[in-house]
């Protein structure tokens, strides 16, 4: 059973910039697909940001793209994602996410693994 904790969550301003972190406990992190996702309230979950085993393949939602960054450090069990430019229709709760096996996915129903979710709020 893999945990994941995220942090870096907070209230900022239009404009502003958060960086999210999801540290796991399972040492074979490596081996895991990991993704970020987003919950507003009275909405479904939707993906974010994707990132294979070793960083060579990364996706993003149109939504965010040129505007968020999505990295891993392996050797640290951590997958981050750089949030730059907010938006007040960035507020939402956030999740990341593992997925075992190879094979990237916009599915949440894929992903194995879910931490707690980290509130980004973005004020106008």
């Amino acid at each position: 059973q893999v945990q994941l904790v995220e942090s870096g969550g907070g209230l900022v301003q239009a404009g502003d910039s958060l960086r999210l972190s999801c540290t796991a406990s399972d040492r074979t992190f490596s081996s895991y697909t990991m993704g970020w996702f987003r919950q507003a309230p009275g909405k479904e979950r939707e993906f974010v940001s994707h990132i294979s085993q070793s960083a060579a393949y990364i996706y993003y939602a149109d939504s965010v793209k040129g505007r968020f960054t999505i990295s891993r450090d392996n050797a640290k069990n951590t997958v981050y994602l750089q949030m730059n430019s907010l938006k007040p229709e960035d507020t939402a709760v956030y999740y990341c996410a593992a997925k075992m096996g190879y094979g990237s996915s916009t599915n949440p129903g894929t992903y194995n693994y879910w931490g707690q979710g980290t509130q980004v709020t973005v004020s106008s």
